[in-house]
């Protein structure tokens, strides 16, 4: 599996995490001392999915147009 197939993974299922944790938002709160904060959760999911669009863009072909003025 390529670098750029595990990143195309790890999108799809924090997409899908996503999917799951924002179809029934639940409260934070506080169980035996371990705290759960589905805000801060949510973010850094989307901050995830951001990363990986950043990888797969860096490994996409480009071009570069310009133009010159006389």
């Amino acid at each position: 599996m390529t670098d750029l197939t595990q990143v195309q993974l790890i999108k799809t299922q924090t997409l899908a995490r996503i999917v799951e944790i924002t179809s029934e938002m639940k409260p934070s709160y506080n169980i035996d001392g371990q705290s759960v904060q589905w805000g801060v959760y949510h973010r850094y999911l989307t901050d995830m999915v951001k990363w990986c669009d950043d990888q797969i863009n860096a490994q996409s072909p480009f071009e570069i147009q310009t133009q010159a003025y006389t």
